[in-house]
């Protein structure tokens, strides 16, 4: 003999509402993760002329200063220049140490990256496509969290996967180094 409860089959029925609604929530999660184009599929093949006109960062600094990282290119090439790519190598160091959960250490900790620059890398920042004869610049702003002398490495492409390459005229990588001497000694405080 089985006891029929209107209540249980509608407690049931919305269970099974629910479940079917969380299993189309997660399979759109997972087809958004990783889905869609490669980043490179657009990517031309080619070498493109470019100038680096300027690149700065403070040699000088203290801890939790604020600093700006400066990198000016311009594209000297006759074609518009795919997608302008910053490499940066310098932002954090490894440590070999086994205790240590991570290994990466931050040295500077990136307050806000160079305008719509998002990449799939963590150490590379695109901005975009470059006409002719046209520049832009880039703008890191960083914090210094590690006392030390440190250098910081640059290098431009034309794209971000390789296969569009940049040079400078005399045909030489468009890439620069900083040293960088981060003091632990606090600013003086002046109160008025």
């Amino acid at each position: 003999m089985s006891i029929f409860s209107p209540m249980g089959l509608a407690a049931k029925r919305e269970r099974a509402v629910l479940m079917v609604i969380s299993m189309a929530l997660l399979s759109l999660s997972f087809a958004a993760c990783g889905g869609g184009d490669r980043q490179d599929k657009q990517e031309p093949k080619g070498t493109w002329k470019v100038d680096v006109l300027s690149a700065s960062f403070p040699g000088r600094q203290r801890l939790s200063d604020h600093s700006e990282l400066r990198i000016t290119v311009k594209n000297l090439d006759t074609r518009t220049l795919p997608d302008l790519a910053v490499t940066v190598d310098g932002f954090g160091n490894k440590r070999d140490t086994p205790d240590l959960s991570d290994p990466n250490r931050p040295i500077w900790v990136i307050d806000a990256p160079p305008d719509n620059s998002t990449t799939a890398f963590t150490n590379t920042w695109a901005v975009g496509p470059v006409p002719a004869g046209q520049t832009r610049t880039l703008v890191w702003k960083v914090s210094a969290v590690r006392a030390g002398t440190y250098t910081l490495r640059f290098k431009v492409a034309a794209g971000i996967e390789g296969k569009a390459k940049a040079t400078l005229p005399d045909g030489s990588s468009p890439s620069g180094s900083f040293i960088a001497r981060v003091s632990d000694k606090p600013h003086p405080v002046t109160v008025d």
